[in-house]
């Protein structure tokens, strides 16, 4: 795994983001938590971590987003650090499920088929409309194609090897325009793990989303 921090200012509070599959810190880097020192972190083809030692942070507030969800489930229970909220953004800890996450059929066609005009295709499918997908362009990830499918495979083969995960999820974001991770999904995932969730209006990526969730949210917390 990958990880940037955007800010790093020595406060007390850490606010951990999980980005998605085939992100990079690109754009999220705009956002400012209040009173918390920031990091992004990326790129599961591997979960092993080693960007927090011990007693640098009091508490460490937990956002994952889409594939984000599945990997701050394996890690979150590992940081030795208090946590404070947790809040997971149209993602679920069981990436590739076909009740529970992405079905198989869909996900393996999207590796089996992945070049760089079907990931603008999933761009495209990620966001609203048209103008959110055109702002979406300006700040897309640069990541290569052949990376991405090895992310991929390495999260296939990963979450057969982990156990499963015991991060406990303080409420859950639904977008009901999600297109990739089927809301209905997401819903039965968190009714099933007695974990509060709320429907919203929003696409799997949503600026307005994280505008709430990585910065607003934080103003009085």
């Amino acid at each position: 795994m990958k990880y940037e921090y955007i800010i790093q200012e020595q406060n007390p509070r850490l606010l951990l983001f999980f980005a998605g599959w085939a992100s990079d810190p690109t754009p999220f880097r705009h956002y400012r938590p209040k009173d918390r020192d920031f990091i992004i972190c990326y790129d599961y083809r591997t979960l092993e971590h080693d960007f927090l030692p011990p007693g640098i942070y009091q508490k460490v507030d937990v956002v994952g987003w889409s594939m984000g969800v599945w990997a701050a489930s394996h890690i979150g229970s590992q940081l030795g650090i208090p946590i404070g909220h947790s809040i997971a953004l149209n993602g679920t800890p069981f990436p590739i499920d076909a009740e529970l996450g992405i079905h198989p059929d869909i996900w393996q066609g999207t590796l089996d088929n992945l070049s760089s005009a079907s990931l603008h295709k999933f761009c495209r499918r990620m966001c609203l409309d048209s103008n959110a997908f055109h702002q979406f362009l300006r700040i897309t990830p640069r990541r290569p194609v052949e990376e991405l499918a090895e992310e991929m495979r390495s999260i296939e083969k990963q979450r057969l090897s982990l156990l499963s995960p015991t991060f406990h999820w303080e409420k859950a974001i639904v977008g009901s325009n999600d297109r990739i991770i089927p809301p209905g999904n997401q819903c039965r995932t968190w009714q099933m793990l007695n974990v509060p969730f709320y429907q919203t209006e929003d696409a799997h990526y949503s600026e307005p989303m994280f505008h709430q969730y990585l910065e607003e949210v934080w103003r009085n917390n």
